[in-house]
């Protein structure tokens, strides 16, 4: 199994999303010896915008690009790749004015490609993206999967609303919430959160010994 690792928080080590989803990945790797593992690190290595170029050179022929267009394509179709390669992509963001990272929506817009990742047709909109397994770990200072504060969650409907529009509908989550709340809220959100790891970490040893 490969595995993609996507963290996106600009909390660098402090950050509990990139904490939780990084503990996920190694422990599937761990589940298997065969299992692979590429992480993109988008604060370290923050993907640019789409701009002109991009938006142009995605629907220009390679051989007619111009040497920017052929730049921003090149690094979209590197995104591209490694989503295909991957079996199991793990998406990590903090929760940041009631939505994913601008980090993540980047990624969001390079992996999102017409003719690529989905396509149109008599019946309408086609994912291409298949046979996925998607994790999605999202750290926030409050509780926005239950109580009043539900409709501000933008977050997690918006990526299972993209990640679905792709054909990735296997779509898994994982809150670390609370964690704003003080150092007992931060110890029960992580204890929560790890508990769930570790039993799709579980489950995944024994699929991979049957």
């Amino acid at each position: 199994m490969s595995i993609l690792l996507v963290t996106s928080s600009p909390r660098g080590a402090a950050s509990h999303s990139t904490h939780v989803a990084t503990d996920l990945a190694h422990k599937l790797v761990a589940a298997d010896p065969s299992n692979t593992l590429v992480v993109r690190d988008l604060v370290a290595n923050p993907l640019p915008h789409i701009d002109p170029d991009y938006s142009t050179g995605i629907y220009t022929p390679a051989e007619a690009r111009t040497p920017r267009q052929a730049e921003v394509v090149g690094v979209s179709d590197a995104v591209l790749d490694e989503v295909f390669a991957a079996d199991t992509i793990i998406l990590a963001t903090g929760f940041i004015n009631f939505n994913i990272s601008s980090t993540l929506k980047s990624w969001v817009d390079h992996v999102a490609r017409s003719g690529k990742t989905f396509s149109y047709g008599e019946g309408g909109p086609k994912g291409l993206v298949s046979g996925k397994k998607v994790y999605i770990v999202l750290a926030s200072g409050g509780i926005y999967s239950e109580g009043a504060a539900v409709q501000m969650d933008h977050a997690v409907p918006y990526l299972r609303s993209v990640l679905g529009f792709l054909g990735m509908t296997d779509v898994e989550v994982i809150r670390v919430e609370g964690v704003g709340m003080g150092a007992d809220a931060v110890a029960a959100a992580l204890a929560k959160a790890t508990a769930k790891v570790d039993a799709i970490a579980a489950a995944n040893t024994d699929q991979a010994a049957a």
